[in-house]
């Protein structure tokens, strides 16, 4: 048997890789990935359900996701060995399909705060962050969204950035900032008030003037911390703005790259609830046999396989295409749209499977139900991703 079977025995598809995909990693991925996977059946999916219902974050895993390598997996300086877009993302998928709130967390501080800095950050601010944070020694947050400003953060920005000499001071407020409550340093976006361009700030926490409040009474996430932050006046040297990012054009690439990552995220939601669904089906009796016998139930299940079949497929193009250069915003905006868009109809399919049962996190399809909400909505709207790829095909803008 060759190393590559071996690789593969040891690394079975997932019951919702109806056609494979994972088999086109290569043996290295195929064994990292096992032992991610194995991580997260031993460790993370015990204590899922706990800790989303007292809407806490399992932070004490951070170091176990740094140790598989999990962190900085993207960049030279930081991965512990060669790897492909494609490996990249699936491992956000299985980290979503047992628990999408780690998932969220892994990709603030993984996804958009390293992003951040390695794509915007001088040669001396990645040196100084990139490995603390691949080694989960440093954990990061991204401060874009506002109160007032979501969809519209682009034109809108209202945090402002004014130079004083070798510092900048820093005021306004964010809203829905992951990991705020607890990380060691949060990018935050702001307006220069010199030229009106976003700039970003990496702030350190703890810092005078910043404060971070935990969101309460979500009914979604609710194993992700929050945060509403205030900034009043607080102050940030030179050295810690984001050297090579000068425009929100600059920040979208940030975004672009993430967005592709929640594109993944959601189909995750979509293979947990699935996988959930169909042990359910087989075990639930009624009228004397299981429920995975009745046509009703198998044409939910085929339609749930269905809508997360497609979305990999889709998906795993769009990684082809970061790996080629060919990736742009209209082709994440399209991937974040339609995969989040199968994964709510997919949950709900899922749901309607177990009937009352559904909405218990006893039997592993409630926390995938509330949890879809979120994802259908972050890192841009289903409208505004719509509206993204309507301008690329039409050449017209529907927004400003």
């Amino acid at each position: 048997m060759t190393d590559q079977m071996t690789t593969l025995t040891e690394t079975p598809l997932l019951a919702a890789d109806f056609y494979g995909f994972q088999s086109t990693l290569t043996p290295e991925e195929q064994a990292s990935l096992g032992r991610i996977r194995a991580f997260l059946e031993g460790e993370l999916k015990p204590i899922a359900d706990e800790y989303w219902d007292r809407a806490e974050s399992a932070v004490h895993l951070i170091p176990r996701f740094a140790e598989l390598g999990v962190f900085g997996a993207a960049w030279p300086e930081t991965r512990q060995f060669e790897n492909s877009e494609l490996y990249r993302a699936w491992v956000a998928l299985e980290i979503a399909r047992v628990d999408p709130s780690s998932c969220t967390l892994v990709g603030v501080h993984n996804g958009l705060g390293m992003t951040s800095i390695a794509v915007g950050g001088s040669e001396e601010q990645k040196a100084e962050w990139m490995g603390p944070m691949a080694r989960g020694e440093v954990i990061g947050a991204f401060g874009l969204t506002e109160p007032g400003h979501g969809s519209d953060t682009a034109r809108g920005l209202e945090t402002t950035a004014t130079r004083r000499g070798d510092e900048w001071v820093l005021n306004g407020a964010k809203r829905w900032i992951g990991n705020a409550t607890f990380a060691d340093m949060v990018i935050i976006w702001a307006r220069d008030t010199a030229d009106d361009q976003v700039k970003g700030f990496i702030v350190r926490t703890p810092a005078i003037g910043f404060t971070a409040t935990k969101i309460e009474r979500k009914q979604s996430l609710r194993g992700v911390q929050n945060a509403d932050i205030v900034l009043e006046d607080v102050v940030v040297p030179e050295r810690d703005r984001l050297q090579r990012i000068d425009s929100f054009r600059d920040l979208a690439v940030v975004l672009r790259l993430t967005r592709a990552g929640v594109a993944w995220q959601a189909i995750g939601v979509a293979v947990g609830a699935y996988e959930a669904a169909l042990a359910y089906s087989k075990e639930r009796v009624q009228f004397g046999k299981p429920i995975a016998s009745y046509q009703l139930t198998q044409e939910k299940l085929a339609t749930a396989l269905s809508n997360i079949t497609a979305s990999i497929a889709m998906c795993v193009r769009l990684a082809e295409m970061e790996g080629e250069g060919e990736q742009h915003d209209h082709h994440s905006a399209m991937a974040k749209a339609f995969t989040t868009k199968m994964m709510r109809e997919t949950v709900a399919l899922c749901r309607e499977i177990a009937g009352g049962n559904g909405i218990q996190l006893d039997h592993g399809l409630a926390r995938f139900f509330a949890d879809a909400e979120a994802v259908y909505t972050f890192e841009g709207t289903y409208d505004m991703n719509q509206l993204i790829v309507g301008r690329a095909i039409t050449g017209i803008a529907a927004f400003r």
